[in-house]
């Protein structure tokens, strides 16, 4: 008789379709790991999900794909993580292991790749399946909380480390101060980089956080000109480099004339919709280079811990709820509410 656990389930596609069910508790076989969940961080893609506008989910599916917490049991095959270690763990669940992407684990782009979530039960549960690749130990002074948000932070590196090579003396608009854009502010302000921070009027708060988190400039772009602010700053060459965390399309056509030329722009949002209307005029004219950022992989995971280990990050500003697992649906409606930076859901209350 196998024992039991409750889980955060998107059942069917279309909006909500959601439910709080009662499912097995996963063995760890082969290399998998079975980690008891402490904490789950709410990402936009699970209010997507949510929503019924994201695609990826494999249905039903038990949501929830940044967490961290405890090893409770390996597989025959595991050999490096042993039951009781801190851990937080990639999303990747499943890759084939022999395409060009595989052989260079650039695991994000594996045509086969399941990830933890999506396609694969996920964290909002009181136990998650992982497998041993994908898992990293936590170092001992930093919290399951911080740790929860690994995985958002090691997308926003794979942006900026690893798809662009921010430097300490470049100029930047980060757009959109949600917690990937708050994130992004942090690693570039830990390199050394010039942030102008936008925002719409109703972000009021959170570019006010932003400016807290280090943030040179914010701009409320519905009041305030930014291109009159990147003017003045550059001396109207322009910024070296716009990361998009607003998949918002008037703000991206709205920043492209204010890179400098030869700059680049790193789009790390998601558009509502596949096709839309960009200003490619400046792109060519300025000889931008238009660059996608998708996910993470594991080169990103170490130096995202290492960022929140040293505490580069703040954790206590961006945690700004918690709720207890069975308290999901409250916890998903204070994110839609558009006033929290990240909520986070408490698996095993009180045992952490």
């Amino acid at each position: 008789m196998s024992k039991m656990m409750k889980g955060v389930s998107k059942q069917a596609p279309g909006y909500d379709q959601m439910e709080f069910i009662d499912l097995p508790v996963p063995e760890a076989a082969d290399d998998k790991v079975l980690i008891k969940v402490a904490y789950t961080g709410i990402c936009g893609s699970d209010i997507h999900t949510f929503k019924g506008e994201y695609k990826n989910p494999t249905t039903p599916v038990v949501l929830g794909h940044e967490f961290s917490g405890e090893v409770v049991e390996v597989g025959e095959k595991v050999t490096k993580v042993k039951v009781g270690d801190r851990v937080t763990s990639e999303t990747t669940f499943y890759v084939c292991g022999e395409c060009d992407y595989c052989k260079e684990k650039q695991y994000n782009l594996c045509p086969h790749r399941k990830g933890i979530g999506t396609q694969q039960n996920g964290s909002m549960a009181n136990y998650v399946l992982a497998r041993e690749e994908s898992i990293h130990l936590l170092p001992d002074h930093l919290s399951f909380e911080g740790a929860a948000m690994s995985e958002p932070l090691a997308c926003c590196v794979h942006a900026m480390y690893q798809k662009s090579h921010l430097e300490l003396r470049d100029t930047i608009i980060i757009m959109g101060p949600g917690p990937i854009g708050l994130f992004l502010l942090q690693i570039a302000k830990e390199i050394g980089a010039f942030v102008i921070m936008t925002g719409i009027t109703k972000d009021a708060h959170r570019l006010e956080l932003a400016k807290k988190l280090g943030a040179d400039i914010i701009v409320d772009t519905m009041k305030e000109d930014l291109a009159a602010v990147v003017n003045e700053v550059t001396d109207g060459y322009g910024v070296d480099k716009v990361y998009d965390a607003s998949g918002a399309v008037p703000a991206v056509n709205a920043s492209l004339p204010l890179i400098r030329k030869q700059g680049q722009f790193v789009q790390v949002g998601l558009f509502a919709n596949k096709m839309v209307d960009l200003d490619t005029e400046s792109i060519i004219q300025r000889e931008i280079q238009y660059i996608g950022s998708r996910s993470q992989n594991p080169y990103d995971w170490p130096i995202a811990i290492h960022l929140l280990a040293k505490g580069a990050i703040n954790i206590d500003e961006m945690i700004t709820k918690k709720y207890p697992l069975e308290e999901w649906r409250t916890a998903f409606d204070k994110v839609m509410e558009g006033n929290e930076i990240k909520v986070m859901i408490e698996s095993n209350p009180g045992e952490f």
